[in-house]
């Protein structure tokens, strides 16, 4: 039988309306709309990419955008005078720097100058930390480890007491991800470069997470049967019958593992839009704890 296809564009589109309607109600009530603030340092063509759909998603539910960039030459100094002015501006209720930064800049230290309360992509080191520690809940979770736990939840997987693999063990993804499924009380497997018989352990996964950035990686022969499968992966591979000259696979071969699977997000149209999604609802939650109303 073929797996269940788990639709993320269809579950976050659900998603932006309940942040349109919550949205919209706060503003009925005379409350300010919530707002987000990105900060692009820099030229890549990727980062402005992204940055116009998230203002485009933020429109559309009526969040108030605002833009800032500054040139890749930008001092240290500068780029975390711009963030303490957004922490300090009060229509600001989230704060995006688009990552990654160009050379020479500290990262670490941009992101730390984000006020804990206006970390809505969750990076902040408090915010990871609480993360990681057990009894302890982050403000913010970031946003697209965020949106492959609902997606494992909208998919009906049963975390409690499971074997999960993460392949992958980046700062964004994997590692926030292997957090949050041992808060689920999985039993987690992180999979890297130096990782033994990687198919051996994906054989034994319950839920498998894929974010290791190599396409179909991961083949159907890999997959237990009945397994949850969520592929982070996005990338593209030459295609000739296609206009464009290439399409977008994820890290799991996709045709043979739905064969296998219980459940499976498609590359496009999986985790991709949860993340916009799930900004969107931090955003929000942010609004709602400046008004002293801590409610997600």
């Amino acid at each position: 039988m073929r797996a269940n296809l788990i639709d993320g564009k269809a579950i976050a589109e659900s998603l932006r309306e309940e942040v349109k309607k919550s949205v919209d109600e706060r503003v009925a009530k005379g409350l300010p709309a919530p707002g987000l603030a990105t900060v692009i340092i820099g030229d890549n063509p990727a980062s402005k990419v992204y940055v116009r759909m998230k203002h485009k998603a933020c429109q559309e539910v009526g969040i108030l955008s605002i833009g800032h960039e500054l040139p890749a030459d930008t001092p240290q100094e500068e780029a975390e005078a711009l963030v303490k002015k957004l922490n300090d501006d009060p229509k600001v209720n989230g704060i995006l720097v688009q990552l990654p930064l160009p050379a020479g800049l500290d990262e670490e230290r941009v992101l730390n100058t984000i006020s804990l309360q206006k970390d809505v992509d969750g990076f902040h080191p408090v915010n990871i930390g609480r993360l990681a520690q057990k009894g302890r809940e982050p403000l913010f979770i970031p946003c697209t480890p965020a949106g492959v736990m609902y997606l494992l939840e909208q998919g009906g997987a049963e975390l409690q007491g499971a074997n999960a693999v993460v392949l992958g063990r980046s700062n964004i993804v994997g590692m926030p991800v292997s957090l949050l499924l041992v808060s689920a009380n999985a039993t987690v497997t992180i999979c890297h470069s130096r990782t033994k018989d990687i198919p051996g352990l994906i054989r034994q996964a319950d839920v498998l997470v894929a974010a290791v950035g190599i396409p179909e990686y991961v083949r159907g022969d890999w997959i237990k049967p009945g397994a949850t499968v969520i592929d982070v992966g996005v990338n593209r591979i030459e295609d000739e019958t296609r206009k464009s000259g290439y399409r977008l696979v994820g890290d799991v071969n996709f045709d043979e593992a739905a064969e296998v699977a219980g459940a499976i997000t498609p590359v496009p149209g999986g985790v991709g839009p949860m993340t916009i999604a799930m900004l969107l609802r931090n955003t929000l939650r942010a609004a709602r704890l400046a008004d002293g109303n801590d409610v997600a």
